[in-house]
């Protein structure tokens, strides 16, 4: 890591290194347009950790499939009465974890010439009309394009928007009896009590004996930790696991929300990441949609427009919206909802549509397998 001094200016800033952050830094100098511009990351300290596990479906060869240490072709949603069983094809999912990914993007930044890594803790972004200034708390730092994904917690603060949480807790267990089939992910397995949430089961399998198993709810408020592990205890005793030796744990909370993030970036200053509005709202997924932003945010920035000009509205933030007020309004049902799609859709349609790449035709058949009166409600309260 360079040494910088008590003030420092930047072409481009970066605050946070988490996966939005690393991502930009990496893009940014891997870019020959850029070679010139000098490019700071701010981040309290560098990452040694397994801290999370990102998942993301795609087609095809992608970007970082040599740091992906896991792909599935096949899945399976379960309900009390109903099992889907399909292949992914032309999808593949994929599986990163942390480190691996923190590992490659560190050893890359760290023999850019034009890149600086700073560990320091941010305390406050000042936006001007020419720049933004970073106060941490050892020093300050300026620069015309600032670019942030600190949590941001407005929209906790509004009543127009519902908020919904994905919270989980994860075990990475190893099982006395061969319980899992390592070719299939469990996507959703709702065959367990809903306690008036929406709750499930969401396991990826490594081996016949090795999988990650996580309690996943979307809903509210978050649990007790006790709670999460019970119900994982209590579903591998249920499916026969034996006796279970726990690896590794995580546990994540992910804001599901229709809030507009973009109202907060200025001309200087681009909230990025899930600070941006850039996790799936209906989903909670994160990395993948990360990855194309930033390829369109590299671009857009050899335009030199002001940075309050990238984001745009699409449809699918509309969708999004009517989704989570549905969602949020009847909770215990949120079972039944993604139960519906999943009879009534193909599996490579449905994930089309949550990757925001459906035409009006594929939307509308999606759209038509969910009660039509609730959403119908939905759509009249957000006109009038």
């Amino acid at each position: 890591m360079r040494k910088v001094e008590k003030e420092k200016q930047f072409d481009i800033l970066i605050c946070g290194g988490g996966a939005s952050g690393l991502l930009l830094a990496h893009a940014l100098i891997q870019d020959s347009f850029f070679a010139s511009f000098s490019i700071g990351l701010i981040e309290k300290e560098e990452k040694t950790t397994n801290d999370r596990t990102w998942c993301y479906w795609e087609t095809g060869t992608g970007d970082w499939d040599q740091v992906a240490s896991k792909r599935w072709s096949k899945a399976k949603v379960k309900a009390t009465g109903f099992e889907s069983n399909f292949q992914l094809d032309p999808y593949a999912y994929k599986m990163i974890r942390g480190l691996d990914f923190y590992n490659t993007v560190y050893d890359t930044l760290k023999e850019a010439k034009n890149c600086t890594l700073i560990y320091d803790e941010i305390l406050e972004l000042i936006p001007n009309k020419k720049n933004t200034s970073v106060r941490t708390k050892n020093s300050t730092y300026t620069s015309a394009k600032v670019f942030s994904s600190l949590p941001n917690n407005a929209h906790l603060n509004q009543t127009k928007y519902p908020v919904l949480q994905q919270h989980f807790v994860g075990w990475f267990v190893q099982t006395e009896n061969p319980i899992f089939d390592p070719e299939t992910i469990v996507f959703m397995d709702f065959d367990l009590p809903q306690k008036n949430n929406t709750r499930f089961m969401y396991v990826l399998p490594f081996s016949a004996h090795e999988a990650l198993v996580e309690y996943t709810l979307f809903s509210k408020d978050l649990l007790e930790t006790s709670e999460y592990e019970t119900a994982i205890d209590d579903y591998l005793k249920a499916n026969n696991a034996g006796n279970v030796e726990i690896k590794e744990k995580e546990a994540g909370s992910i804001p599901m929300t229709a809030y507009n993030f973009e109202q907060h970036n200025h001309a200087n200053l681009l909230n990025i990441g899930t600070a941006g509005g850039w996790t799936k709202a209906s989903t909670g997924f994160t990395f993948q949609k990360s990855v194309r932003k930033i390829k369109r945010l590299v671009e857009f920035l050899k335009n030199q427009k002001p940075l309050y000009q990238f984001n745009r509205f699409s449809k699918f933030n509309f969708f999004d919206m009517l989704f989570l007020d549905v969602l949020a309004k009847h909770n215990k049902d949120g079972h039944r909802l993604f139960t519906r799609m999943f009879q009534k859709n193909s599996p490579q349609r449905i994930f089309t549509f949550l990757d925001e790449r459906t035409n009006w035709r594929q939307e509308v058949l999606l759209m038509s397998s969910f009660p039509v009166g609730r959403f119908l409600t939905a759509l009249i309260r957000r006109i009038f």
